[in-house]
């Protein structure tokens, strides 16, 4: 294999290069937040966790309820009580894998010429993070998995997979490593939520909010590195890794009942600017099949 096929294409080395000489090396005992799956430079696709299992012995869930998150606990804090999250809330989250899922996305205008550019440069070809353009997109419905990876022979879970994919074109719109952890800032509990890509990953933590109705608010912004918010990390042929906070980059996903259902809104924003909100319905995959069979 030549040296470019190792270190992948040429945009994402570009990428890469941007993460090492504007980030700051860390080492992963001392951050474990930031330890999570890396990509291969070929890209990641439906696959990648089934290939992350195997090539590391560990287990992969399936055919069984999953969810997430096991549970709330971990998010336990002085300002965020489990107990006040509304039930349904609680059960999608603990148990994701019994719900379909339906999307749609609203793009600002003068951001779409963006999203056609990172899909065109990035997404498609990596099979990763491909954020629907339209809703003609979404239109045929998507796919929606859940495997809980844990250690072997009965060994502790250590974060539950969600691939999502397109019917309409079979692109994976994300691939992404769901847990919890605790960033320096605070010794604030977060979702964490890590999307591999070549050579490292991209990196969401979220602080959780419990509104007064029930409804949870998951936050992904903060005052820089150690604090929730997006990260970028890199690792090089030595092993060294590379973290970049990326604090223009923030968001937030508002998750509440609606009738039988869950919605959840997801709000992107871009130095303060909204440029992408997204809609879910997740629908009881038993109440979605009664529908069906109407």
């Amino acid at each position: 294999m030549g040296r470019g096929e190792a270190r992948g294409d040429l945009v994402d080395r570009v990428t890469q290069r941007w993460v090492r000489w504007t980030g700051r090396r860390v080492r992963l005992e001392d951050h474990p937040w930031l330890d999570g799956p890396v990509g291969k430079p070929e890209g990641i696709g439906s696959s990648f966790f089934d290939a992350y299992v195997a090539e590391r012995g560990l287990r992969a869930l399936r055919g069984e309820p999953g969810g997430l998150l096991a549970d709330l606990q971990a998010l336990r804090s002085a300002s965020f009580d489990p107990a006040r999250v509304d039930p349904a809330v609680v059960e999608f989250y603990t148990r994701t894998s019994d719900y379909a899922l339906d999307t749609w996305s609203e793009w600002t205008g003068v951001f779409r010429p963006f999203g056609w550019m990172l899909a065109r440069i990035f997404s498609r070809r990596l099979q990763q993070l491909n954020v629907p353009l339209s809703n003609l997109d979404t239109s045929r419905g998507m796919t929606s998995e859940v495997i809980v990876v844990a250690e072997p022979h009965g060994g502790r879970r250590l974060f539950a997979a969600w691939v999502r994919t397109l019917v309409r074109t079979g692109d994976v719109i994300y691939a992404g490593a769901y847990s919890t952890c605790v960033v320096p800032e605070g010794s604030t509990p977060c979702v964490r939520v890590v999307f591999p890509l070549p050579n490292g990953n991209g990196i969401v933590l979220m602080r959780a909010v419990v509104e007064d109705d029930g409804s949870l608010r998951l936050i992904s912004a903060g005052n820089g590195f150690g604090s929730p918010g997006f990260y970028f990390t890199v690792r090089d042929r030595n092993g060294a890794i590379r973290s970049r906070y990326v604090r223009a980059l923030r968001e937030t996903i508002h998750v509440y009942p609606s009738g039988s259902d869950v919605r959840a809104d997801h709000v992107l924003k871009l130095w303060g600017m909204t440029f992408l909100r997204l809609h879910y319905r997740l629908t009881p995959r038993a109440a979605a099949g009664r529908s069906e069979g109407l």
